[in-house]
C-alpha cells in the first residue's frame, strides 16, 4: 500500500492526512475482497525499515494503527473476517500489542476471509527468524516444507497475486519466501486513490495469465 506520502504532498496536506486517507482506502478494499470471496489477504502496514522515518510520523502511524484496530474490529468480526498479525510484534509497544492480541482472539473462530496484517515486518527478518528456529529444531534431512513451518504464519497460503501501488515496481522486502511464484501487478495509482474497481481490474488481469510454476 504505497503512496500515502506522495498523495499528501499532491493535496498539500500533512503526511498524517495521507495515512488516514490510505486507511479509508484500505477499508474499501478489504470489504470488497471479502465480498468477492478472497480467502487470504495480506496487507503490508509497517515494515522493519519504516522505523527510519521521522519520529513524529512513526508515532502518528502507531497511534493510527491502534485506532484502526479498535474502530474496525467490530465490523470485521461481524463479517466473519479472521485477523492475523505477522512480524516482530514483540518490538511494538505494550498497548499496541494488547490491541493486536485482542483482535486476534476476538476473531479466532471466524471462518471468512483471513486478513493478515504485516506489522513491523520484513521478509528477510522473517527468513532469519525462521532459520534460527529451523536450525535449532530440525535435522540435516529437513527440507522446504519443514523450513516453511517455522515462518510467522505457516498456515498462510502462498499469495497468488501481489499488488503494488503508486507505480513502484519492486517487492520491497515483502513475503519473499511466499511470493516465489506469485503473479505481480503494479498499479500507477497512489494507495489513497486505489479502490475496489482497481482491485477488480488487478484480479481480472491475473485471471488472464497462465501460471506455469517453472513448467510448460
Amino acid at each position: 500500500m504505497d503512496g500515502n506520502g506522495r498523495w499528501a504532498r499532491e493535496h498539500h496536506v500533512p503526511v498524517g492526512a495521507g495515512h488516514r486517507a490510505g486507511a479509508r482506502s484500505l477499508k474499501r478494499v478489504v470489504r470488497a475482497a471479502s465480498d468477492w470471496g478472497v480467502k487470504d489477504l495480506t496487507i503490508f502496514s509497517f515494515s522493519t525499515e519504516n522505523w527510519t522515518r521521522p519520529e513524529g510520523e512513526v508515532g502518528e502511524l502507531m497511534g493510527l494503527f491502534g485506532e484502526l484496530i479498535d474502530r474496525e474490529l467490530p465490523e470485521l468480526h461481524e463479517e466473519g473476517v479472521r485477523m492475523r498479525f505477522i512480524g516482530r510484534l514483540h518490538e511494538l509497544d505494550e498497548d499496541l500489542r494488547a490491541r493486536i492480541a485482542r483482535a486476534e482472539a476476538t476473531t479466532a473462530a471466524n471462518t471468512g476471509m483471513r486478513l493478515f496484517v504485516a506489522m513491523n515486518y520484513g521478509a528477510r527478518a522473517e527468513i532469519v527468524d525462521a532459520a534460527r528456529r529451523f536450525a535449532a529444531e530440525c535435522g540435516p534431512e529437513a527440507g522446504e516444507a519443514e523450513f516453511a513451518a517455522h515462518l510467522y504464519a505457516p498456515d498462510m497460503r502462498d499469495p497468488e497475486l501481489v499488488i503494488r501501488t503508486s507505480g513502484e515496481q519492486r517487492l520491497s522486502n515483502f513475503l519473499l519466501w511466499q511470493c516465489a511464484y506469485s503473479e505481480l501487478h503494479f498499479s500507477p495509482r497512489l494507495w489513497p486513490d486505489f479502490g475496489p474497481e482497481d482491485l477488480e481490474a488487478a484480479i481480472a488481469e491475473y485471471g488472464r495469465r497462465h501460471r506455469r510454476f517453472g513448467g510448460r
